[in-house]
């Protein structure tokens, strides 16, 4: 451990800092660190942050957290680390913290977890279809025979498509493990032992989709994973498949989804879109057999502070010397979420 704290600064919306760092959180921060004012801020052009800048090693990232540019980590000039209380960095990391060869970590692991916990839930309600016919409910009231128009209600035996076998992907095939179904992962950068061990068989996407029952999407929003899935994709899949998007919207063609499930050929369950939110007019919103939530898999709520804890658990191993567990690097940078 260092013998003098060092200077840190917590960069991030407000509102989010309340959420993530409660009182275990600030009273561990304060035993690792030195916290002067402001300990805490979204804008890093004010001329009090900036001479708060010249001072700080490290600062501790969220949500927020404007673009590091070349000017303002000009006034920084002894930052050494950021460690990120989020998962992507790429909203604020920049050309230069990799040319100054700032550490920079995230939570991108700890954030998987809810959206595989999330996914597991979507994939079990798909396969009985619970969110279309809570839908019928409503139409139906008295009369329960509606439950027999949307084919057979079963998890057993089906087939799940997970395409990206990454840190969510990984987790959803480790879940899966506890239904009895068949996972198919499609990935070119997984290693096919891998995919074994956590429990699935990798195959090429075009052979992973006209045999899954359920496809969930987990890849990084990209130039080139841009409408990964779009109407060449989509009219591969069985009649009845549920295609579920917790990962980003921009993987997922819109106008092919909503030609799809327009026809009423396969069904949606997503909780991110392009563009997000859809626009008022959306068809998606109106049919039958799509479900929309508000973008709510990932950390919400008391879930943030595990990503809190987390960059917490990195701070005190840059303190003591140690190496990072979650360090984003630059080539990573490229290529992840």
């Amino acid at each position: 451990m260092k013998d003098a704290r060092p200077q840190a600064l917590l960069v991030m919306d407000p509102a989010k800092f309340s959420v993530q760092f409660q009182e275990p959180q600030l009273r561990r921060l304060h035993g690792l660190v030195e916290l002067t004012d402001p300990i805490v801020t979204h804008d890093l052009d004010t001329a009090r942050v900036r001479r708060r800048l010249r001072e700080v090693e490290v600062l501790v990232t969220s949500w927020g957290c404007p673009e590091l540019t070349a000017e303002r980590l000009a006034d920084a000039p002894r930052l050494r680390a950021i460690f990120h209380c989020a998962g992507t960095v790429r909203t604020f990391v920049t050309d230069e913290v990799w040319r100054r060869g700032i550490l920079v970590t995230n939570a991108a692991d700890e954030n998987a977890i809810p959206v595989a916990e999330f996914t597991l839930a979507a994939i079990v309600f798909a396969g009985k279809k619970a969110p279309f016919l809570a839908q019928d409910a409503r139409k139906h009231r008295d009369d329960w025979s509606y439950s027999t128009r949307r084919g057979e209600l079963s998890n057993r035996g089906r087939t799940i498509g997970v395409v990206g076998f990454s840190r969510t992907g990984r987790r959803v095939v480790e879940r899966l493990r506890t239904l009895e179904v068949d996972i198919l992962v499609a990935d070119p950068y997984a290693d096919p032992a891998e995919v074994a061990a956590a429990g699935g068989r990798l195959v090429p996407l075009p052979e992973l989709l006209p045999r899954c029952d359920v496809l969930t999407l987990h890849v990084p929003a990209l130039p080139s994973t841009r409408h990964l899935i779009g109407a060449a994709e989509l009219a591969l899949l069985r009649d009845g498949a549920t295609v579920i998007n917790t990962a980003r919207g921009a993987v997922l063609d819109t106008a092919a989804l909503e030609r799809e499930c327009a026809a009423g050929r396969i069904d949606a369950m997503l909780d991110v879109t392009d563009p997000e939110p859809l626009p008022a007019d959306s068809l998606l919103y109106d049919l039958p057999n799509v479900m929309i939530t508000p973008h709510i898999a990932g950390s919400l709520g008391s879930e943030t502070r595990r990503m809190s804890e987390s960059a917490l658990d990195e701070l005190e191993r840059y303190l003591s010397g140690q190496p990072p567990h979650a360090a984003v690097t630059a080539d990573e940078f490229v290529v992840s979420a």
